[in-house]
């Protein structure tokens, strides 16, 4: 072989390996462009969603109780928001709303996950007549929005005397809770995956299908349990329309009905940084409950996998 024909082989190999590495640099800095422009906006979009949360936490602590100030956030800072938030309910008793929303998220959240955990069960678990079209008639239900049923349901209400200021917590409740177990789509379809062999194998030990959904669905089903829970407990919480539409006085309000009069033209100027510490106790309750939940959505978690 030649020396021309050797020079030009290696002549071909190193215009071949410089051809490789100029497209691997460039790949390379589209990557880094395009994670330095990733990161970029994803802190710009935290910025936008954590300065309101500082802002009202902050103005929680407000010594000026007036909406309208010179500087973005308080220059003095006092307990007094929410110090006269619990002891001044004069004009706005915060208290007695703050616990008529806790008694009826507590009770609408159990209620709702045993409607939504038996309904799902059965769609999921039993085959009887009109099974199917139960399910497509909640299907399609499902998607008229629930505000079209407000005035329906006031009436309702009103018919049977549930709606006096002594009967409004009781009104709620059954509100919230009596339609929960339409939504079981999600509970059910995470049953189905749990094998009807279990099923089987507890109905051949005797078990009935009480104990087959105690024993056996429920135990399996507990991260979907935390998830209802945290769903059943969040819809009463934060709802703001069924609220206002059934509690007719302030002795059955709601702490979403509380901070909604806070900003009225006749309490503006006296509750407005009070308004900012009752949003920040609003949220202490859900960041308990998420806390809470999350613990034994992992540990129920970790036991499914060690299984």
């Amino acid at each position: 072989m030649s020396s021309a024909t050797v020079s030009s082989k290696a002549s071909t190999k190193t215009s071949a390996a410089q051809s490789s590495q100029v497209p691997e640099k460039n790949v390379y800095g589209r990557r880094l462009a395009g994670d330095i422009a990733s990161y970029v906006l994803l802190t710009i979009l935290g910025i936008i969603w954590i300065v309101p949360i500082v802002w009202v936490f902050m103005e929680s602590f407000n010594k000026n109780p007036q909406p309208y100030q010179t500087s973005f956030f308080p220059k003095q800072f006092s307990l007094d928001n929410y110090v006269k938030l619990f002891t001044d309910t004069s004009s706005l008793d915060f208290p007695r709303m703050y616990m008529n929303t806790l008694i009826i998220a507590i009770f609408t959240c159990v209620i709702s996950v045993f409607f939504v955990l038996a309904v799902a069960y059965c769609m999921s678990r039993l085959r009887f007549r009109m099974r199917r079209t139960f399910m497509n008639v909640v299907l399609i239900l499902g998607m008229f929005p629930a505000i079209m049923a407000v005035v329906a349901i006031y009436f309702i209400l009103k018919a049977v005397g549930l709606t006096s200021s002594n009967t409004t917590i009781i009104a709620l409740i059954l509100v919230y809770s009596a339609g929960s177990g339409a939504g079981f789509y999600v509970m059910k379809g995470y049953m189905d995956t749990i094998p009807f062999s279990l099923d089987e194998a507890a109905r051949l030990d005797g078990c009935n299908n009480w104990q087959v959904f105690t024993k056996i669905i429920i135990p399996i089903a507990r991260p979907m349990i935390v998830y209802q829970a945290i769903v059943s407990f969040l819809g009463p919480w934060l709802d703001f329309v069924l609220a206002k539409a059934i509690a007719t006085t302030a002795d059955g309000y709601t702490v979403s009905l509380g901070l909604w009069s806070m900003l009225q033209k006749e309490y503006i100027h006296t509750y407005y940084a009070r308004f900012a510490a009752g949003a920040v106790l609003v949220s202490i309750p859900i960041a308990i409950l998420f806390m809470v939940m999350q613990r034994f959505y992992q540990e129920s978690m970790s036991g499914a996998t060690k299984g």
